[in-house]
C-alpha cells in the first residue's frame, strides 16, 4: 500500500472543484472494466452472495456489498470505487450509513489482497482511516450547506444554542464526504 501521506497527497490533487461528481477526464470504459474487476475478485473471495450497483449523481462509481455472513469479521462488508484519482478505492466494516466506522477492523491480511486487488485492476486504495480525517479541500460539500442551514435558521429564531451543541459535526466535512458520497 502506497504511504498514508502520498495517499493524502494524491486525494489533494484529484480535487477539482468544478467537477464534483467525476473529473473532466472521466473514462466510462476504463471505469466499468475497472469495477468489474473489483467485483469479480470480492466474488471470487466471497462468493455469489456480494451485490454490487453503480451510482449515480454521486462522487463514486459504484460500491460492491458483501453479507457479514460471508465476510468472516462478523458485519458487512462495503467496498466502493471513486471516480477519481486512479479510482480511489476503499473498504469498510459496516456499522451504520455514515463516514467509515473505526469501530471494526479489518483485518490486516484483507487489508494486504485488496491492496493486491486494486493495484491489479489499476485502482488506489484508501484505508477507511484516512477518509475520517477533516475534509481541507478546495471543493464546497454538502456538510458545509448543513453549517449555513443552521446558521440561518439560528437567526430566524428557529434553532436555539441548545440544540446546536450537540451537533458538533455541523458543517465539518470528510474526505469520504469529497471521493465516496452523492453530490
Amino acid at each position: 500500500m502506497l504511504p498514508l501521506d502520498q495517499i493524502r497527497q494524491l486525494l489533494l490533487e484529484h480535487d477539482d472543484p468544478r467537477h464534483l461528481e467525476r473529473p473532466a477526464n472521466f473514462d466510462l470504459d476504463t471505469s466499468r472494466e475497472c469495477f468489474a474487476r473489483l467485483v469479480s475478485a470480492l466474488e471470487e473471495r466471497f462468493g455469489p452472495s456480494c451485490a454490487s450497483g453503480l451510482a449515480q449523481d454521486a462522487s463514486f462509481y459504484g460500491a460492491i456489498d458483501v453479507p457479514a455472513d460471508a465476510t468472516g469479521f462478523g458485519r458487512p462488508l462495503r467496498a466502493a470505487m471513486s471516480n477519481f484519482g486512479s479510482y480511489y478505492v476503499t473498504a469498510r466494516v459496516v456499522a451504520d450509513e455514515g463516514a467509515p466506522s473505526g469501530e471494526a477492523a479489518l483485518t490486516q491480511e484483507f487489508v494486504t489482497w485488496f491492496d493486491d486487488v486494486c493495484q491489479a485492476a489499476g485502482c488506489t486504495f484508501v484505508p477507511a482511516e484516512l477518509l475520517r480525517e477533516p475534509y481541507d479541500g478546495p471543493s464546497f460539500l454538502e456538510a458545509h450547506r448543513d453549517k449555513e442551514l443552521i446558521a440561518a435558521l439560528a437567526a430566524a429564531g428557529e434553532v436555539t444554542d441548545d440544540e446546536d451543541e450537540d451537533e458538533s459535526d455541523v458543517g465539518v466535512a470528510y474526505w469520504n464526504d469529497r471521493y465516496f458520497e452523492y453530490m
